[in-house]
């Protein structure tokens, strides 16, 4: 294997990690406030479906991006009641919405464009184009940083860049801010932050709604950036891949950069190798295509009873009177 296909190889990973690192850090903010969330998926894919709906009918991304975001936070506020405000169960709330969004989407799909479910191809300024930074191209030639900095740094679209962005600064909330001490402490012992007089309701349903705009660009992402238009379930399981990222990274931002990035990865590979060729076995594509799903299971079975999530997590808070 040359320097080229691994630059080529990490340059898909970094591609393949964005919805995930975003998805993952959604789950962070709400887990981190107490409120359990495997409705990711959903979330992403109701985005992914709005998304790719408006940039087609308006012609222009941003908007798309901020529909997606819009039908993102619809489903987060759809669990933040069950959850929250109805003391419902949390895991039965995200796979309900789930359900809905899968289902949700084909149906509206169908009804608007008659495809099947998915939408019509997204061409120009329907769709985020890549970023080429500065001197990307001068510094082409030079060895080993040219290729690195042109071909794996340079030439991705602005959410790839946002989505990392976005680890230091929630670990700048969550750690060095009041907002993120208080969020810290809902998810730990609510009861102490409602004595403290921290509104409890108010701050999980502030992480639920952040949750749902993270989504919101995950889904975009995947439907704008990634993709060219939507197609029935485009999500893939990415967001339960995403959950167990985030166990893996124990609900911490700089871990889940990394934990995201070997699910790239893994999916880079498999889409780069799809019979791998390791001289005394060949690897078929069956397996290669799984590898992501694999990990994920070898993941939850090997860390699942040594990472600890928060003590109030999927725990609904009465207030004592």
């Amino acid at each position: 294997m040359d320097f080229s296909t691994i630059i080529a190889i990490l340059d898909s990973a970094l591609r393949l990690m964005t919805p995930l690192l975003l998805a993952c850090l959604a789950g962070l903010y709400s887990e981190r406030a107490g409120v359990f969330d495997i409705g990711l998926e959903g979330k992403m894919l109701m985005a992914a479906f709005t998304s790719a709906s408006v940039a087609y009918v308006t012609g222009n991304v941003w908007l798309g991006l901020l529909a997606g975001i819009a039908g993102s936070l619809m489903l987060s506020l759809i669990h933040g009641l069950a959850s929250i405000t109805f003391r419902g169960n949390q895991l039965i709330s995200g796979v309900a919405i789930n359900f809905l969004a899968a289902g949700l989407t084909v149906l509206l799909g169908q009804k608007i464009f008659g495809l099947s479910g998915r939408t019509p191809s997204l061409e120009g300024g329907a769709r985020f184009n890549a970023i080429t930074l500065p001197f990307a191209d001068s510094l082409r030639d030079v060895p080993v940083i040219g290729p690195i900095y042109s071909e794996l740094i340079s030439g991705h679209t602005i959410l790839v860049y946002v989505a990392v962005l976005c680890v230091p600064l929630t670990w700048w909330v969550l750690y060095r801010t009041r907002f993120g001490l208080r969020l810290r402490a809902v998810g730990e012992n609510p009861a102490s932050v409602d004595t403290a007089g921290v509104s409890v309701t108010r701050m999980r349903y502030a992480a639920v709604a952040i949750c749902g705009v993270l989504c919101g660009i995950a889904g975009a992402y995947l439907a704008t950036g990634i993709s060219a238009g939507f197609v029935k379930d485009m999500t893939a399981g990415r967001g339960y891949i995403a959950l167990a990222a985030l166990i893996f990274a124990k609900w911490r931002p700089w871990p889940a950069l990394f934990a995201t990035l070997l699910f790239g990865l893994m999916e880079a590979v498999s889409n780069r190798f799809p019979n791998l060729d390791l001289g005394f076995v060949t690897v078929p594509s069956m397996f290669m295509n799984a590898l992501p799903y694999i990990l994920t299971v070898i993941i939850l079975a090997g860390f699942v009873g040594r990472a600890i999530p928060p003590r109030a997590g999927g725990e609904p808070y009465v207030k004592e009177r």
